[in-house]
Formats: C-alpha cells, structure tokens, sequence
C-alpha cells in the first residue's frame, strides 16, 4: 500500500501541474475553445484556479520528496479536493454534460483517497 499510495500521489500532483500550467499559461480566448465553464469566469479567476492548481501539485510531490513539511502534502491534497468539488458544481451549475464532470470526479476522488491515506493510513512524519 506504501509504494501505491506514493505512486498515486505522484500522478495525481504531475496531472495538476500539468493541469494547472495549462490555465496559467494558455490565453483564456484559446483555454475556452476547450473548456466551456471558462467562459462563465472572469480571466483573473482562471488563473487563479491554475494557480492553485499548480501549487496544489508541487504540494503533493515536493514535501514527500524533499522531506520538509510532509504534513502539507495532505493539506494538498486536502485543498485540490475542494477545488474539485466546485469544479464539479461548476459543470453541474452551467448545465455540461456528464461527461465533462468526470475527471474532476476521478482527481477529486483520488485526492480524497491521498488526503486519506496520508492522515490514516500511511501518515507522513510529523515536525518535532
């Protein structure tokens, strides 16, 4: 369950740099041609959500990796479940359809799983 967990948290943050990079550097004209609920934000919070997206990600991979303030990495993965939840919301609010909802179901649900696993099951050392 060790080496799962890691793995998965891995992905999981590589996916929201990934993500996150996307709507910090890509002109919102050009990110709504893609994503529909864009158009509903102003630009400001797109990069906004970007952001914390990215930050979320490097939260999940650095503090395991380097061993400095583990805890954050389930405050992460904590916060990359929230921002999920109202990605859901969103997609549900503006009336898209499911299919648009499911990857923020599944990296919603696999943060969840991280924040679990790193409170319950396999915690990170704690500062002394």
């Amino acid at each position: 369950m060790k080496y799962a967990l890691i793995v998965l948290q891995i992905l999981v943050g590589v996916g929201f740099l990934f993500f996150g990079g996307v709507k910090v550097i890509t002109p919102v004209d050009q990110l709504a041609q893609q994503m529909a609920w864009v158009t509903f934000f102003p630009a400001f919070a797109v990069t906004v959500i970007g952001v914390l997206e990215f930050l979320g990600g490097l939260g999940l991979i650095l503090p395991w990796l380097t061993g400095i303030q583990p805890q954050l990495v389930r405050w992460a993965a904590i916060g990359l479940t929230l921002t999920m939840i109202g990605a859901v919301i969103t997609h549900v609010a503006i009336g898209d359809p499911f299919g648009s909802m499911i990857m923020p179901i599944i990296l919603g649900a696999l943060s969840a799983f991280i924040a679990y696993g790193r409170t319950s099951i396999l915690p990170l050392p704690q500062p002394t």
